[in-house]
């Protein structure tokens, strides 16, 4: 992970660009080896469980949208990890704020990520 932060699993490294020149297919599967065979994504309040779905979730609003974010800080929190990211891409930016800041909730268990929770904190509430 760009940070450096030295406790950080090296799975949460997965959500950096991959360079232009990969394909679709091997930027699924090199995001797909970074979680555990029954991981749970939570992104948008939907719940993706395994890797079958976590695939689908990944081609559809990651790489489809060709998502990228700028890691702005990362906090290690017994054990878990917190990446607060700038996120740009090609997805529908209406009604959003620019830059959009999401907020990367990781359990790992060993290298590999068992639970991904995606929010949109609002420091104004």
């Amino acid at each position: 992970m760009q940070s450096g932060h030295p406790h950080a699993p090296t799975s949460t490294a997965c959500h950096v660009p991959f360079p232009s020149s990969t394909s679709p297919a091997a930027r699924a599967d090199g995001l797909l080896a970074t979680f555990a065979d029954d991981a749970l994504v939570n992104d948008q309040l939907r719940d993706y469980w395994g890797k079958p779905a976590i695939r689908e979730w990944a081609a559809r609003d990651i790489i489809g949208e060709r998502l990228t974010m700028r890691v702005v800080k990362i906090v290690e929190h017994y054990g878990h990890f917190i990446v607060t990211a700038n996120i740009d891409g090609n997805y529908d930016k209406r009604g959003l704020p620019d830059p959009l800041v999401l907020a990367f909730y990781f359990s790992a268990y060993g290298e590999r990520i068992i639970q991904l929770i995606i929010l949109r904190n609002q420091s104004d509430i």
